[in-house]
């Protein structure tokens, strides 16, 4: 596929889905720490109270990493181990209390990282906000703004001395999430509400930017990292292509799904513009303010600026997306495109989601070309049902065969100019996969979770010797 040399690869994991450890050394309570007991939200009723146990063995885990041959490691850090926060605290002052053993075990993974020649690439949140937040408005309190950029700003005094590549938000409509009912806190709000959160999130994204720059000790770079469906031409023709414009453009969804159609008066949980064109333009989009006019936030002065604090890159994680092609679904109004309904016994993963490798070319040349920054692959990957065989290893040819798909179309979109710097394979190991427990694999090396052995999976061998292959 002939990537170019300086390409960087990397893996990728978060906290909340490793690091176990829930009620060590000084952590606070997260919204995931409780969200397994609402009824039919998570399978199975498990957390992520020991996980992969990474807390305790993050050094055989930077091995892994060593071993893989990567450069680049994509972490979380998280907030609740880092702040604890006074729940009867008065007249809306909010004010975290530092936890020195919390910082001193990411002192300790950066540290070890380094030491084995592994760039440490920081996310700042990834989905585990502290519970007493939350008990406050969490994302739907505006003054959220305030209280990551303390965070935040802590995060740079203590480790850009170490560390140069930060990420922000993760996902954010993942965090939305939250307050639609799939995630933690597991809340249902108006989409009103939708629209008040979103904003906050914004700010809040802007506020890190700034208090990480303020706060670091040497020059560091800085973007999100933000997911949706790739979607793409559903054929190589002029028409379909121009579908696909008018399809990444749309800010609307059908009612209870993420897929795009216009006149839904409904805002899309995949839109692409109506979440970063304020980071990278200062402005929502327009047709946002005719569609949605009764619902969108207050927007005070300094708001746009504050979001639109220049960011170096943009990271996307993505996994699938669906064909997009000219002219209008049946029954449907005629926006001049439509999705185009996968074939009969189309390709799925494990996590029954479809395989749809041309999600890598077009989408990201789109992205490249709107918003000139240089894009990262964040996360890419899927679950498959890997089991130890008798031989003791475990054999994952779907996710090979995966990976070289996706990072083939990949290539095509960098070839036409798409300027794509790196990729990093979600995840490192199975982990805690969110509302669907332990039930999801979608790591290169195996976890027994009942041991906490680490197998590495064949992919991680195939995976070691394509990095091997551009150093």
């Amino acid at each position: 596929m002939n990537f170019p040399k300086n390409f960087i690869w990397g893996v990728a994991t978060s906290s909340y889905q490793i690091e176990g450890a829930e009620h060590e050394d000084g952590r606070c309570k997260s919204v995931w720490d409780d969200f397994y007991k609402i009824p039919r939200k998570v399978v199975d009723e498990k957390s992520g109270a020991i996980a992969c146990d990474h807390y305790h063995r993050y050094k055989e885990d930077v091995q892994l990493i060593k071993n893989l041959g990567v450069k680049a490691y994509r972490f979380s850090v998280a907030w609740p181990r880092i702040f604890s926060y006074d729940s009867d605290s008065r007249n809306g002052v909010v004010k975290g209390n530092l936890n020195q053993k919390g910082l001193d075990f990411y002192a300790r993974l950066i540290d070890e990282l380094l030491q084995n020649g592994i760039e440490p690439w920081l996310t700042l949140f990834h989905w585990d906000l502290p519970y007493e937040l939350e008990k406050k408005g969490g994302w739907r309190n505006r003054d959220i703004h305030h209280w990551i950029s303390d965070y935040s700003a802590e995060i740079a005094r203590r480790y850009s001395d170490r560390v140069t590549h930060f990420f922000t938000l993760n996902e954010m409509p993942c965090i939305l999430g939250g307050y639609r009912g799939w995630f933690a806190p597991g809340l249902e709000v108006n989409e009103r509400e939708v629209f008040n959160i979103i904003h906050h999130m914004l700010l809040s994204h802007g506020s890190m930017v700034q208090a990480v720059r303020a706060n670091a000790k040497q020059n560091v770079l800085l973007g999100c990292a933000h997911n949706g469906l790739g979607h793409y031409p559903a054929s190589e023709s002029k028409e379909d292509y121009e579908a696909f414009i008018k399809a990444m453009n749309c800010i609307e969804a059908a009612p209870g799904r993420y897929a795009p159609q216009e006149g839904s008066g409904i805002l899309s949980g995949d839109s692409l513009t109506y979440y970063l064109d304020p980071i990278h333009f200062g402005k929502y989009p327009d047709k946002a303010f005719e569609l949605f006019a009764d619902k969108m936030p207050e927007i005070k002065d300094g708001d746009m600026k504050l979001i639109s604090s220049p960011v170096d890159y943009q990271g996307i994680n993505i996994y699938e997306g669906r064909p997009i092609t000219a002219g209008s679904a049946p029954g449907k109004k005629d926006g001049g495109w439509h999705i185009e309904p996968f074939e009969e016994g189309y390709n799925i993963t494990a996590a029954k989601w479809p395989i749809t490798p041309k999600s890598m070319n077009h989408y990201f040349k789109f992205i490249s070309d709107r918003y000139k920054k240089p894009v990262y692959v964040s996360e890419n990957g899927m679950s498959n049902a890997d089991i130890v065989s008798l031989d003791g290893k475990c054999h994952d040819p779907q996710r090979i065969d995966f990976t070289e798909r996706y990072l083939a179309e990949l290539k095509k979109a960098i070839d036409s100019g798409a300027d794509v710097k790196g990729y990093f394979h979600w995840s490192l190991m199975d982990n805690y996969e969110w509302r669907n427990g332990y039930t999801e694999r979608f790591g290169l090396v195996h976890v027994d979770y009942q041991t906490q052995k680490r197998t590495p999976k064949d992919s991680y061998w195939w995976y070691k010797e394509l990095v091997e292959k551009y150093k």
